[in-house]
């Protein structure tokens, strides 16, 4: 049996001894709150003659039939709406479909209501009450609510306002784990919710509801080794499925960009599924994106060929996500949506025609391996977790403890691959995960400037502190690994830091420098808040924000580049790492 180390048992025992798990009084709670709730009738359901997705996309399953997905996320609900008018109204005129839509909401969606208001606008809409009633009413475009529903402190309510508007696909779990909402650090609340609103999806289980978990937006994006990511898909299907009764429907391949893994992943998450596989959709390969948008429509065919042929091959229920080609830059009109849409339809002919042609063997190789090793991971992760004090069949401890472990601790404890010291995460690992690889091809592509004599000399005893604003971390673990070896001492503040986090931190410790990786429409109220709070608290330092510079604009479809005002705020803005940075530490 795998032993966690001393350490992290008493860490472990501290968590679990200061705070009490009633998971049963919360699955009654939960049964009460079901006996209210009616499952809505969206548009779709009638157009396709069912009660709910799942029930359509076994009907697919059997019918070899590919459904198609779309991300829609506009500045606010009514020019969301009217997108999902205009993208419905010209795929039908070129004899096409989209399925589902993935609403892109606003991260404040996770936030309790009265938090909402006063907190920094992102990209997407901020759902009123009145308007979850019209989400699946006004095309037959199923909605998919993804993105801040449950894994957040408004778990339950979202939960409630979803399914009584016909949605019936609802996540995402992965990212209560990895994720956080501005301002809100009660990570109690946030698992009682979470666990409450997963019990209710389990009262609805026999009426096709399931629960959506995209992998990559989760510890698995952070995951070095593909069978760690295995091991967490069989430990996230333990906890929804064996413990809390809900169906669980996994999703991947945005952080995936080879195609033999992506096929693979299909074929391996039908097996960690036994056979019931019905995910939600697979996610378009967003690692490879360029700013050229010929280089992306090619990029787009190739994943889209070999996504629609493991569909056809290993019928798992994923509705296949043609990305539009802006996807690297901002979030995409509605008419990129359709352009994209078409294309991957045109593709799905060619996929049919090749699919008696192709050898999947190297894919069906990489999913065994998934299953064998993810088994491990998975086994070691249930004996580690339960010699080191954990219930593990209270789901509300289990989600609890696994979020304050975090990604690195977790890989670190419970690995598949060989033990060696020498690996950045103490074993060897067995298959990396493409945005591993990818952040390894980062880290030798800058590491030269790292090393140059007079860049060492500047930033030799200085002190830099690394952050993100949201869930995408690589950038800084990057920077991270750079700074490694140059003298300079890093305080990493990781994911999902918000200007309060850095505030506290600059307060606590000297700092040099501040640089923060941004993503997600929200570069310029970060920087507001940042710049009052740097203010208010007499606090004068270089801060560079580097990724992806704009903002989200009410009654605007797109968000906006702000690169120029972050300027005019008086910090430093570059969207890729540049040879200037070690002007920030002089």
């Amino acid at each position: 049996m795998l032993m966690a180390t001393p350490s992290f048992n008493e860490n472990v025992q501290q968590l679990v001894n200061k705070e009490t798990f009633d998971y049963i009084t919360l699955r009654n709670e939960a049964r009460d709150i079901a006996k209210n709730i009616t499952i809505g009738r969206t548009l779709a359901f009638d157009h396709w003659g069912v009660n709910s997705e799942r029930a359509f996309k076994e009907q697919c399953k059997k019918s070899s039939s590919i459904t198609y997905h779309a991300h829609v996320g506009m500045g606010n609900w009514q020019l969301t709406e009217q997108a999902l008018e205009n993208i419905q109204r010209e795929c039908k005129l070129n004899n096409i479909e989209v399925h589902r839509s993935g609403i892109c909401l606003d991260r404040r969606m996770g936030l309790p209501e009265a938090w909402r208001e006063k907190t920094a606008a992102e990209t997407g809409p901020l759902l009123a009450n009145s308007q979850w009633q019209k989400i699946g009413s006004n095309t037959t475009i199923q909605p998919h609510m993804g993105d801040f529903m449950i894994g957040f402190p408004s778990s339950t309510m979202n939960t409630v306002h979803a399914l009584q508007a016909g949605v019936t696909t609802i996540g995402n779990l992965s990212q209560y784990f990895s994720h956080e909402v501005p301002g809100w650090h009660d990570h109690k609340t946030t698992a009682i919710e979470t666990t409450r609103a997963i019990a209710l999806l389990g009262e609805f289980r026999e009426q096709g509801v399931m629960l959506h978990s995209y992998l990559e937006d989760g510890y698995g994006a952070l995951f070095f080794d593909c069978t760690t990511v295995a091991g967490w898909a069989y430990m996230e299907k333990y906890i929804v499925e064996d413990l809390l009764k809900a169906k669980l429907s996994h999703c991947i391949g945005g952080l995936t960009s080879d195609p033999i893994k992506r096929a693979g992943w299909v074929f391996a998450l039908d097996k960690i599924h036994q056979g019931e596989c019905v995910g939600s959709m697979f996610y378009g390969d967003t690692i490879s994106f360029t700013r050229n948008f010929d280089e992306n429509r090619a990029m787009i065919s190739e994943y889209m060929l070999w996504d629609i042929m493991a569909q056809l091959k290993c019928p798992t229920g994923h509705a296949v996500l043609p990305l539009p080609v802006t996807e690297a830059i901002r979030s995409p009109s509605w008419q990129e949506i359709v352009e994209t849409q078409i294309l991957g339809n045109r593709v799905e002919k060619s996929a049919r025609r090749m699919l008696d042609h192709v050898d999947f063997s190297a894919s069906e190789a990489f999913a065994e391996k998934m299953q064998i090793h993810g088994k491990q991971v998975f086994k070691n992760a249930l004996e580690g977790l339960q010699s080191a004090g954990v219930d593990i069949n209270n789901p509300l401890q289990m989600l609890y403890v696994l979020k304050k472990m975090g990604p690195a601790t977790f890989e670190a404890l419970f690995a598949a691959g060989e033990k060696d010291d020498s690996e950045a995460r103490g074993h060897k690992v067995i298959v990396a995960t493409d945005i591993f690889a990818q952040t390894i091809d980062c880290y030798q592509e800058y590491k030269s400037q790292f090393e140059k004599a007079d860049f060492l000399e500047k930033v030799n005893g200085k002190r830099v502190l690394l952050a993100s604003t949201d869930v995408h971390e690589h950038a800084i673990i990057v920077l991270n690994w750079l700074f490694a070896n140059t003298g300079a001492k890093v305080t990493y503040l990781g994911a999902e830091a918000d200007p309060d986090k850095i505030i506290e931190q600059v307060k606590k410790i000297d700092v040099d420098a501040i640089l923060i990786s941004t993503h997600n429409g929200m570069a310029l109220e970060y920087a507001n808040q940042l710049k009052q709070k740097l203010a208010a608290n007499n606090i004068l330092l270089p801060v560079l924000f580097g990724g992806v510079l704009n903002q989200k604009v009410p009654d605007q479809e797109l968000p906006i580049d702000v690169t120029q005002d972050l300027l005019a705020l008086g910090f430093h803005a570059q969207k890729q790492l540049s040879s200037s940075l070690d002007k920030l530490l002089q």
